[in-house]
């Protein structure tokens, strides 16, 4: 195996040596067959006179031991044809694979049990991050392992609720932003009731994109009373092509399960005020927004709040959720 070399590569991976050591030090290789120059390179013009190119010899490594072990010493539940082929990338997972060989021809019994990601990560291979993070997955898959076969699922951070109301049904309403939910909250448990003609039991932090993992948690029932079927659920959000997606995605991925209604009333509120300050005062948008979504959302309003709404979002404008307050909640 051969590699090219420059004659800088080579003064540049010795700077202890002055040129007349670097000469030594080059036909000492070429003598024991290590480097060899390469001719049409030319000389460097220098006395003595090197090329300036050279090929280096490298000792391929033998990797007959890791063949074998790969062959014949693993559990039969890993493939090991990626590996075979590419031992010296085995020589760097090795420890990782001989972890999870281990595992499943020892502790298959643990498998039985369904763990976190993490947990199981960490039972195999003694690091809680690794399947998640760490090229684990990457592992598995050279190894043609299916996540199922370990038996493990992801998590989510907790959703954040708060609860005005435990009775059944109730109005759930998703708020995408921390401030508001802070609002909204505070407004309840000080005595508010309706929140713009909505009657609202519980208070959900969406917290932007995270809401399309956490809300595994309430299509779960965290509590009892979210499992009501006649339960009305509401999303209110930031109006701009991001928070138009999140609703637009969340619709998409619970819908067969769970209807999710815009919080109209709300938005219409947040126009009225973006007129009343004028709409060249708004912010701008955040770039990188997908500006394609919004088609279903927009469907939820009249003609007139959706024409409102389009000539903002083409000015490259939107309106963030927090321009209405706890003095706009009661009608």
């Amino acid at each position: 195996m051969k590699r090219k070399l420059s004659l800088s590569a080579l003064e540049a991976s010795h700077p202890d040596m002055d040129y007349a050591r670097l000469y030594s030090y080059i036909c000492s290789e070429i003598a024991l067959g290590r480097l060899s120059p390469v001719k049409a390179s030319g000389l460097n013009g220098k006395k003595p006179a090197l090329f300036n190119s050279y090929w280096k010899f490298e000792q391929e490594k033998e990797y007959g031991e890791y063949k074998e072990e790969l062959a014949y010493q693993l559990s039969p539940l890993l493939k090991p044809d990626f590996y075979l082929k590419n031992p010296e990338r085995y020589q760097k997972d090795r420890d990782k694979i001989l972890l999870l060989s281990e595992y499943l021809n020892q502790c298959s019994d643990q498998l039985k049990i369904p763990m976190t990601i993490n947990e199981r990560s960490f039972a195999i291979f003694h690091r809680e991050k690794f399947l998640d993070r760490e090229g684990g997955a990457e592992l598995l898959s050279r190894l043609s392992v299916p996540e199922e076969l370990l038996n493990f699922y992801a998590t989510s951070e907790p959703m954040s609720y708060y609860s005005h109301s435990k009775q059944a049904p109730q109005v759930i309403l998703i708020i995408e932003n921390k401030d508001t939910f802070y609002s909204m909250r505070k407004y309840l448990t000080e005595g508010g009731r309706e929140v713009m003609g909505l009657m609202v039991g519980t208070l959900i932090y969406g917290g932007g994109k995270g809401i399309l993992r956490s809300f595994e948690d309430y299509i779960d029932a965290a509590e009892p009373y979210f499992a009501h079927r006649e339960n009305k659920l509401y999303y209110f959000g930031d109006l701009d092509y991001e928070g138009m997606l999140i609703y637009e995605l969340l619709s998409r991925k619970y819908g067969d399960r769970k209807q999710i209604e815009l919080f109209v009333g709300a938005y219409e509120r947040m126009v009225q005020k973006a007129e009343q300050i004028g709409f060249d005062s708004l912010p701008m948008r955040r770039e990188g927004q997908n500006t394609h979504a919004g088609e279903y959302f927009l469907s939820w309003f009249s003609d007139e709040v959706r024409g409102k709404m389009q000539r903002i979002l083409e000015s490259d404008r939107y309106i963030p959720q927090e321009i209405l307050h706890v003095g706009e909640y009661p009608l």
